[in-house]
Order: structure tokens, then C-alpha cells, then sequence
């Protein structure tokens, strides 16, 4: 089992090193390992007990669910909107359709089909992210309406797993008895959620002070294995219980906290699931189903063009930030793993299919940051032939749909119904306390971000309809940018950005004027177009000092014995009065005095006398400005 998991772990780091140095995604070098030390690739597996690697795979899974169930949130649904709600829709209904009539059209059964179309509908979060950071365009709007679907897609994906299930079972489609396995989750999740919400943030607030990392880290691992069992008792998936706990988890004010720690758990278990993937694939296999495979890579980049564009649209935003959105969702990844595992262990697919999807889903992630760069093309192409009528249409129906009356009119309705449910709750003997308590427990991560929070939540949601938006820059503590004002640096005058806010150690410095100065590790607030927001990074980034070494040497902090030499103006003065911590910025330690014994952290009233030996800690530069100063000489 150890060598195993050497193997497994070494090949893992020396192939996803290298596909970081060429810049490809880390999760196709830990497909590439599992290959490597598969049974099919290089003649032996390396791999003495693939049973061990299967397990660890498993729980892999559970690992990726439950941190992308504290990446996620339930009253997200409703922060992010019609946007993603009508691209998500869009984008999974048609992507579902395409692929379950391409799996018919290419002879295959009705199951593998259907599970062929639920592997499709869904991008993937990591690729995406990693790939816009990649391209520099973490700061356009287009990023903010990609996380809205991605997010409502994940969603979809947990549910898509529980119903795929029931049908793999029974290998038909039954009306009734889907709407019974729905209706039966719904239940579940409700109480799951409402419980968990009544009693996990009651315990980690009493419990706090008694939290540290480890305990937490172990109180939360063993909350997620204990929603898996509950899941699998009910007859549901352990990946859907291990999604709820940390949808759960995510409401509370620890979320960030148990986030970070759970991170290397789930890098290492996470690896070991791709690795096991990889294991799998055959590449005589692979060469036998070559067109199958191509095929469905198309589908896969054109029907996620198609679709996404479309449903972005749909959603009233304009065609650049469509074009932009599609073109970044053209991949599949780890919920096409999750799914084709899951068709696997129930026997109800063929064995072909995961090879085939994992070969779809390497092509695709490899091929996401050079389709990126098409939408700019794409986007010239379409203005320049789109007709008046066209544009002026798509312009009117934009606007229509920006329209923050329709917005609010739905969410206040939505608000008078839960306030009335509340209300009546409130009424009902014994129930006020438990409603109050989850009330706070579902609003106090809410209400600790909002307190943070620079700009009002509203404001930045309206901005999404204009062609400005809000991102946030941290200023690296190497950045040349560090200890000049905002008005030395001109930002608006050489980039055209707004400074909405400037966020140190927590407290934020609204509508900074020009006199306030820029501090290492400040985050800045910025409002501005795509293109200022370019502007901004490039000069941000073009302001860090590659000599690291010399800027931190700069600034260490050296201990030196300097002397009071005979007409030195600390003779007759006594520490506060020299005031050598405010004027040089250095710190008396010690004076040795002869014949005298020495004063360790001396009283400021300590006087100075010829002779004496000053013990001074500070930065050589500062240390050097007191010598001249206070005429004193190193010893």
C-alpha cells in the first residue's frame, strides 16, 4: 500500500511539474500519471492493488464535493440572478439534448446515451477560472457572469447525479417515479439543510475559543463523512452528502476558514482521483473509438458556443459578454469523471464510454485558453456584418431586460412571501425561538461580509447591466506602487480606472483622495470598462520589482554597539528625550557602561554619558543616519 501511494504521489508530482512548466491545466498531468502507471500504457501496471487506488479515488470525490460545496451557497442562487439562471438553463437543456441524440444517432443504448448528455451539460469551474487567470481577464465582466452559471451548473450536476441513479436502476424513464425521487430529495435536502443550520453554527459559536485549526479540521471532516452516511442510508449518492455538509458549512462565518484547511486534503485525494482515472484509459481503446471521440468533442465546443451564447443573450446581456462567457465554457471536467464513475459502478454503461469522455474532456481542457482568444474575432466578424436592424434589436431587448424594476419587483415578492411564512412561524407557540435562531445562524456570514463589504451589494449587481464593473487588485509588497500617494501615481489619468476604495487590515478607506498613500498588501477597489481594467493590471503588474532579494535586505533589522564619543549630543540626555525610536526609527536594546554593570532594556529615563557602549537594533541605513546625527561611531 506505501509503495503504492509513492508511485502514485511521485509520478503525480513529476508529470504535473512539468505540464506547469508548459502551462496546461495540473488536472491533465495527474490524468497523464495515471496512464503512466496504469496497466495499459507501458505494458505493467505499477500499481500493485488497484483496490487501494480506487478507494482513495472515492474519497477523493467526496473531498472535491465537499470543498465545492463550501465554494457554494443556496441564497447564491438568488444574488446571482436571471443571468445565470436562463444561461445555465439554456446551456444544461441543450447540452443535455444534443448529447443523448448523438449517443442514439452513433447506435448507443438508451442509458449510455442518457448518461452521455448529463456528461456534457457542464463546464468545468477549475478550467475555467484557471484558464481566464491565465489569460489575464480575471477582471472583466465576463468573469462575473461565467461564476453565476457555473455555479448554478454544479448545482444541477449534485441533482443530475441522484436522478441519473434512480433511472440507471430501473433502465427506464417513469414519469411518476421521477417525480417521487425529486420530490423525496427535495424533502431530504430540506431538512438537512434546516437542521444544519439550526444546530452547526449554534456549536461553532459556542465552541469557538476552543477551535483551533486541527480540532476544526477534524470537527468538520467528520461532519461531512457523517452527512455521506446519512445520504447513503437514504438511499442517495455519498458525493451528494459530502455537496449538502459543505453547503452548509459554507453559511457559516468559518466557511473561509475550514475551506483552507480542508485544501490540501482535498489536492491530495483529488490527485489520486485523477490518477485513477487515467489508470483506466486504454489507448488501443482509445484509438479504436477515435471518431466517437472526435465527434463528441465537437459537440462538446460548438454546442457550448451555441448554447451559452444564446443563453447569455437570452438573459439580457450584450454580445461581447455572451461571445466571451461561450467561449470559455467549451470543456468538460471533473463532474463528467464524477458521472461516468458513477455509471461504472452501477454496471448500467458501457466500458468504452469513460475512456471516451475522458479523452473528450483532455481535448477540450487543452483546447479552452486558444478557443478563448477566438470570441474576439468572432465578436469583430458579427458587428461588422450584423445588420442595423439586428443590432438595434439586440440592443432594445438588452436594455428590456436590464430593466432593475423587473429584478426587484421578483425579489421583493420573494421577500413578502418568506416574511409572511416567517410571520406566521412566529405566531405558532414554541416556534419563534427556533425561527430567530435560524435566521441569525443563515444571515451571520452575510452580515459579517456585509459589514466589510465597500461597495452596497446592489450597486455592484446594478453595475453588471453597464459597461462598468467593480474588481479588486492586491498590491504585491514588492510593487514599486508601495509609499506614493494616489495622486503621484496619476491611476486615472494613465489607465482611466476610478479608486472606489482602498481595504488595509480590514478597515476600508472609502473614496480615497489623492493624498492617501498606497501600503504593500493593500487591495484596491477599481470601477472601470474591460479595457481600463487591462490597463490598470498591466500597469500594476509592470510596477513589481524583481529583485526581491535586495528590497527585503534592505529592510532587515541588525543589531550594532555604537560608542558616545566625546561631543556627541546624546551626552546629558536621557533616552526619551534623544527620541532616537521616532527621529532614526531604532530601539535602544542595551547600554554597557565600564566598570558598571549593563543595563538590558534600559528605562527611557536612563541618561547618556561619555563612554558609553549603546546596544542599537534597526536598519543598517537608519543606523548609519544616527551616527551622523548624534555623533556616535561604531565600536
Amino acid at each position: 500500500m506505501i509503495q503504492d501511494l509513492c508511485i502514485i504521489m511521485l509520478t503525480a508530482g513529476i508529470v504535473s511539474l512539468l505540464f506547469k512548466l508548459f502551462k496546461q491545466p495540473v488536472v491533465l498531468g495527474y490524468i497523464v500519471a495515471g496512464m503512466m502507471v496504469g496497466p495499459h500504457m507501458l505494458g505493467e501496471a505499477w500499481i500493485k492493488d488497484a483496490d487501494n487506488t480506487e478507494t482513495w479515488g472515492n474519497i477523493g470525490v467526496l473531498f472535491l464535493l465537499f470543498s465545492l460545496g463550501l465554494e457554494f451557497s443556496f441564497k447564491k442562487l438568488i444574488q446571482v440572478g436571471n443571468t445565470a439562471l436562463i444561461g445555465a438553463a439554456t446551456i444544461v437543456t441543450g447540452m443535455m439534448f444534443t448529447g443523448f441524440l448523438a449517443g442514439n444517432l452513433m447506435g448507443w443504448n438508451f442509458i449510455n446515451s442518457l448518461f452521455l448528455g448529463g456528461m456534457l451539460c457542464m463546464s468545468s469551474t477549475t478550467i475555467v477560472f484557471k484558464a481566464i487567470d491565465e489569460a489575464g481577464l480575471s477582471a472583466h465582466k465576463f468573469t462575473k457572469v461565467c461564476f453565476g452559471i457555473l455555479i448554478v451548473e454544479d448545482l444541477f450536476a449534485v441533482v443530475l447525479m441522484v436522478l441519473l441513479s434512480s433511472i440507471a436502476v430501473k433502465n427506464e424513464f417513469e414519469g411518476s417515479a421521477l417525480v417521487f425521487q425529486v420530490l423525496s430529495l427535495l424533502a431530504y435536502l430540506g431538512l438537512w439543510f434546516v437542521s444544519g443550520i439550526l444546530l452547526i453554527p449554534t456549536f461553532l459559536s459556542k465552541f469557538k475559543k476552543y477551535l483551533n485549526d486541527e480540532t476544526l479540521t477534524i470537527f468538520s471532516i467528520g461532519l461531512c463523512l457523517g452527512m455521506v452516511m446519512l445520504a447513503m442510508g437514504a438511499g442517495f449518492s455519498s458525493a451528494l452528502g459530502a455537496f449538502v455538509m459543505g453547503s452548509i458549512l459554507a453559511e457559516t462565518i468559518e466557511a473561509e476558514r475550514i475551506e483552507h484547511l480542508v485544501q490540501p486534503m482535498k489536492n491530495i485525494f483529488g490527485a489520486i482521483f485523477f490518477v485513477s482515472v487515467g489508470m483506466m484509459i486504454d489507448p488501443e481503446m482509445l484509438l479504436e473509438y477515435l471518431p466517437q471521440i472526435f465527434i463528441i468533442t465537437v459537440i462538446v465546443i460548438l454546442g457550448q458556443i451555441i448554447f451559452g451564447t444564446l443563453g447569455t443573450l437570452l438573459s439580457g446581456q450584450s454580445l461581447r459578454v455572451s461571445l466571451q462567457t461561450a467561449f470559455s465554457l467549451v470543456q468538460i471536467g471533473e463532474f463528467a469523471f464524477i458521472i461516468a464513475s458513477l455509471g461504472e459502478s452501477l454496471n448500467v454503461t458501457d466500458k468504452s464510454l469513460y475512456p471516451i469522455v475522458v479523452a473528450v474532456s483532455v481535448i477540450t481542457t487543452f483546447l479552452t485558453p486558444y478557443i478563448m482568444r477566438l470570441a474576439y474575432p468572432v465578436l469583430d466578424f458579427c458587428e461588422e456584418h450584423m445588420s442595423d436592424d439586428m443590432r438595434r434589436l439586440l440592443d432594445d431587448y438588452m436594455k428590456s431586460r436590464n430593466t432593475t424594476r423587473k429584478d426587484k419587483n421578483w425579489k421583493r415578492a420573494l421577500h413578502n412571501l418568506g416574511s409572511y411564512l416567517l410571520l406566521k412561524a412566529y405566531m405558532a407557540p414554541g416556534i419563534n425561538h427556533i425561527m430567530r435562531l435560524f435566521s441569525r445562524n443563515l444571515y451571520a456570514r452575510e452580515q459579517l461580509a456585509e459589514s466589510k463589504r465597500t461597495l452596497m451589494k446592489g450597486v455592484k449587481n446594478s453595475l453588471l447591466s453597464l459597461d462598468i464593473h467593480i474588481s479588486e487588485f492586491d498590491v504585491p509588497a514588492n510593487s514599486t506602487f508601495c509609499g506614493h500617494t494616489l495622486k503621484n501615481l496619476s491611476l486615472r489619468g494613465a489607465t482611466g480606472v476610478n479608486i472606489v476604495s482602498i481595504t488595509r487590515s480590514g478597515i476600508n478607506i472609502n473614496i480615497p483622495n489623492g493624498d492617501n498613500r498606497i501600503f504593500p498588501n493593500d487591495r484596491l477597489v477599481v470601477a472601470g470598462t474591460d479595457e481600463q481594467m487591462d490597463a490598470f493590471k498591466k500597469q500594476l503588474e509592470g510596477s513589481i520589482s524583481e529583485d526581491t532579494e535586495n528590497i527585503y535586505s534592505i529592510h532587515k533589522i541588525e543589531l550594532d554597539n555604537l560608542i558616545v564619543e566625546s561631543g556627541s549630543k546624546l551626552i546629558g540626555k536621557n533616552i526619551m528625550q534623544s527620541n532616537i525610536r521616532n527621529e532614526a526609527q531604532c530601539i535602544v536594546m542595551g547600554v554597557i557602561r565600564p566598570d558598571e554593570a549593563s543595563v538590558m532594556v534600559p528605562h527611557p529615563d536612563l541618561t547618556f554619558s561619555e563612554g558609553d557602549v549603546i546596544i542599537l537594533a534597526g536598519e543598517r541605513e537608519n543606523i548609519k543616519n544616527l551616527q551622523t546625527t548624534y555623533g556616535i561611531a561604531s565600536q
